[in-house]
């Protein structure tokens, strides 16, 4: 085995357990918009998060370079409320909770807070997976190493004469998702992300909610084009859905051995540079790095720097025992906790799931490119074969989570009636 597969495993399997008992992680990504339709002011969410410990009760847990409050920690529940990489974007990431109940109480009486204190202000938390006046904002990053880093990584795509990326490389301050996290254990974790990936064009379908005016692209998940033509999708194992289904362990870490490194710490500086995959990476003699400034400098691979790694894989194993949901754009308001329901219920019924994936009526006519149905079954507009297809594959993922949740009889059913509504069950 590398020596690269080797700190992979060692980095994710770690925290895996054999019988875990099943929590839920929620995290909410959101838009904070001026209602006046331009940009949203800098002034008054940097003042809602002074705010905030005051009435809350929560300590703030990190500060930016000019001493402004960005994370916010409560000391009770765990939960964080965060600046995510730039200041016109608001994340709420809650602790690991046993219902999706504990979550939605909790997030309902922060919301009431903070949507009373920026409606002094006329501004307010939207529920869109696009920042709505993105083309107003300044969209720079929080004054704070790591989101500096991000931006200025994603930046690089300006020198890359590989011509199919984006000219948005500033869609981080943007873009929101609303992402879960499930316990899995050593013996489900790979059979949990193969049957999730092949559920990735039903997923487009009933939860596409980003939109983008600034191109002229065909698709209701712009999400998915930020990230895959950016930096990081340069190479095609480092984001979105997987190209294919694993075989066994070794097989998807030699997936993840392909996915890539960009970025290091020496001496509490932190360092980006352009992508290396896993695989090559201590073997590279020297890397040609910048410093957050933009000033170029020599450092050398350490394996600690696998420490740092992360992919952006939509079922994404983390280091915490968890597989990770991630391509779901932000979602009405009215519709907050669906995702994460429709995916615990699914968890819970896998069997049946994957089950039903092997002869699912929708993959005879639709194949299994699983990348490219995400992209197919995204379009702004679908032939009515192409919608009767999917529509008929959404109701049946949407049984057999209602299912899983009905076993489960914690009464999470209820935040799938809005997906329900709309598909006619």
């Amino acid at each position: 085995m590398s020596r690269s597969v080797e700190l992979l495993k060692k980095r994710y399997l770690k925290n895996i357990k054999e019988n875990p008992d099943l929590f839920v992680g929620i995290e909410l990504e959101y838009p904070i918009v001026n209602l006046e339709g331009k940009a949203t002011d800098g002034e008054v969410v940097k003042d809602l998060f002074r705010y905030l410990p005051s009435v809350l009760g929560f300590t703030i847990e990190k500060v930016d370079d000019f001493g402004n409050p960005i994370q916010l920690l409560d000391p009770v529940s765990q939960d964080t409320i965060l600046f995510e990489v730039a200041y016109t974007t608001i994340e709420f990431a809650f602790e690991k909770a046993e219902s999706i109940q504990e979550v939605e109480e909790r997030f309902n009486f922060y919301m009431a807070t903070i949507q009373n204190k920026l409606g002094e202000a006329n501004h307010a938390i939207v529920g869109c997976g696009i920042h709505p006046n993105w083309d107003k904002n300044e969209n720079c990053s929080v004054a704070y190493p790591r989101y500096q880093m991000l931006m200025a990584y994603l930046n690089l795509s300006r020198n890359v004469t590989k011509s199919d990326l984006h000219h948005f490389p500033e869609y981080g301050a943007f873009i929101c998702g609303s992402q879960v996290q499930l316990d899995v254990s050593s013996s489900n974790y790979l059979r949990v992300i193969n049957a999730f990936t092949q559920i990735e064009a039903a997923k487009a379908y009933l939860f596409a909610n980003s939109e983008f005016s600034g191109a002229d692209w065909d698709t209701k998940i712009s999400r998915d084009i930020f990230w895959e033509e950016s930096m990081h999708g340069i190479y095609p194992e480092n984001v979105g859905v997987n190209t294919r289904l694993f075989k066994d362990e070794d097989d998807f870490f030699d997936y993840l051995n392909h996915s890539a490194i960009f970025t290091a710490e020496r001496g509490g500086q932190t360092y980006y540079f352009y992508p290396i995959q896993a695989r090559d990476y201590l073997a590279t003699p020297e890397i040609q790095a910048f410093t957050l400034n933009g000033d170029e400098v020599l450092i050398h691979p350490q394996e600690e720097d696998f420490q740092t790694h992360r992919s952006y894989q939509y079922q994404d194993l983390t280091t915490r025992g968890t597989v990770e949901f991630r391509s779901v754009c932000t979602q009405p308001l009215n519709r907050t906790f669906a995702a994460a329901a429709f995916h615990l219920g699914l968890l819970l019924n896998l069997d049946k799931l994957e089950a039903y994936l092997q002869s699912a009526p929708f993959f005879t006519t639709a194949g299994r490119d699983y990348k490219l149905l995400r992209r197919q079954f995204s379009k702004k507009q679908l032939t009515d074969e192409e919608e009767t297809a999917v529509l008929e594959f959404s109701k049946d993922l949407l049984i057999l989570a209602e299912e899983g949740l009905e076993k489960r009889d914690k009464q999470e059913m209820v935040y799938l009636e809005p997906l329900k509504k709309e598909l006619g069950l």
